[in-house]
């Protein structure tokens, strides 16, 4: 060990933080660098020789986990997961979250918009990559990928420029038909955005509806009695360094009856003047039910119903809050007037909207984004939020925690001067700062109860006194 640490000083960034969120250690492979000749070595400190003996390691942790942007559950088989991580790629399990295997570890982009299971084909698997918010802290995506034995490997497909992909639909009755909702990039103007169709699985696409450079899809829905028929939220956004601009003229709600060949504005009863992002939930119990929550200037936004297939739009409350970092709602797969509103806490209603409660929250974090709800058994849910992911049994009056997914953001990290295993402290996004050892004695390596809290909230940057690791500083 006295050997190891004697590289810590010659490595500049011993730890690093993956893309996959969790921490993980650098650790020299000493023999490997030792039996290289001195003349192979190059001058630049960034080439691939510099760092060829050095292995990473996972330290953890999943103590709190972090944020979950989508998850889809296998139709046939439901303890098979797939579950996307905002800053942490797809991790798969096949028993119900005993224990996860990290499927997309290997490809270009760390941040997940979307993952979807192909209704008719399970193995097929599609991901949209960069998560479809638009906080400051929201990483981007280089387009679509498929895979078709399970996750076991992936092909980008294309839509490289659209940053930010908010929903993928796979046709129910071809699955060569797929749609994708590019919400596109958030810093800049252009990119692909809009709404794509493949009709030959990923080999070409086609715009099906194009707004304009500053405005993309957030959503989309179809009607399971005639999939040709399809619903889709339109969001005008642009964020600056200085500004968030959250909605404009563009944003609405459009309808296709021909499979996206052409689409047609729905106005009736929205709100007039500017909306910004808007979610889409379609019954399966009467498919010419649809909510929407709408966000929507001068306190015109809320949660809306059309019971005529889009129609007409009744405003059945007032609910409008923060729609750039949640903004989706969901339908009961057994009832009709039942609907879930992702937000700080998830709303629930039961009458169609027109009364929100909020679900249970005990022992659960918040901030939610992503729900799944078993279609057999409507008791039974998914939840991804930023701590994670959480599961319940009773209709949200008791948690189950997943502490095994190692997704945590973390923003910084640092490192004291404990002997003989020193240790890794940083903050992360909404779970606290922390710290916890790099190594342990344990043969299965630094655990959950390893690692401790130094400051709750949102963490940032961590300092420990040089000369006393006992005193820690934390943003």
């Amino acid at each position: 060990m006295s050997l190891i640490r004697s590289y810590i000083p010659s490595l500049l960034a011993l730890v690093l933080l993956c893309t996959t969120s969790m921490i993980l250690l650098v650790t020299p492979d000493i023999i490997h660098a030792q039996s290289k000749d001195s003349k192979e070595f190059s001058s630049d400190p960034a080439s691939k020789l510099t760092f060829d003996g050095l292995k990473l390691r996972s330290i953890g942790p999943a103590i709190t986990s972090g944020r979950i942007s989508s998850i889809a559950v296998h139709p046939a088989n439901k303890s098979t997961w797939y579950v996307a991580a905002a800053s942490g790629g797809v991790w798969k399990t096949v028993n119900s979250g005993i224990s996860w295997q990290a499927v997309f570890e290997n490809e270009a982009s760390y941040s997940i918009g979307c993952v979807s299971i192909d209704p008719q084909n399970p193995h097929t698997v599609w991901v949209g990559t960069g998560e479809n918010n638009s906080q400051r802290s929201v990483g981007y995506g280089d387009g679509v990928y498929r895979s078709d034995d399970g996750g076991a490997s992936w092909k980008n497909v294309g839509l490289k420029t659209s940053e930010h992909i908010a929903r993928i639909v796979i046709d129910p009755r071809n699955s060569n038909v797929v749609y994708v909702a590019a919400q596109g990039p958030l810093w800049a103007a252009g990119g692909e955005r809009g709404l794509y169709k493949t009709t030959d699985g990923g080999k070409t696409w086609v715009q099906s509806l194009k707004i304009s450079e500053n405005t993309g899809v957030s959503d989309i829905v179809y009607d399971p009695r005639n999939p040709d028929i399809l619903y889709a939220s339109a969001y005008q956004r642009r964020r600056h360094a200085w500004t968030l601009i959250d909605g404009g003229p563009e944003s609405t709600i459009y309808k296709s009856i021909d499979a996206g060949a052409t689409w047609n504005k729905i106005e009736g009863g929205l709100p007039s003047g500017q909306m910004g992002r808007i979610g889409l939930a379609i019954s399966p119990v009467n498919p010419d039910v649809l909510y929407a929550t709408v966000e929507a200037a001068n306190k015109k936004g809320g949660i809306f119903r059309s019971v005529n297939r889009g129609a007409s739009w009744e405003k059945r409350n007032g609910f409008d809050m923060t729609a750039m970092y949640y903004g989706t709602i969901y339908a009961d797969p057994k009832d009709v007037d039942r609907i879930y509103v992702m937000n700080f806490n998830i709303m629930v209603s039961d009458d169609g909207g027109a009364t929100l409660k909020s679900l249970g929250t005990k022992a659960k974090h918040v901030d939610n984004h992503a729900l799944w709800v078993n279609p057999e058994n409507p008791h039974h849910y998914l939840v991804g939020c930023d701590g994670g992911l959480y599961e319940s049994f009773d209709k949200g009056a008791n948690w189950r925690h997943t502490t095994n997914l190692p997704i945590i953001q973390f923003y910084r990290v640092s490192v004291d001067n404990t002997t003989p295993f020193y240790y890794v402290y940083g903050g992360t996004q909404d779970n606290y700062s922390l710290g916890g050892p790099s190594r342990t004695v344990s043969a299965s390596g630094p655990n959950n109860y390893d690692w401790f809290v130094t400051q709750g909230g949102d963490g940032f940057k961590s300092q420990i006194d040089p000369e006393n690791p006992n005193i820690v500083y934390a943003l």
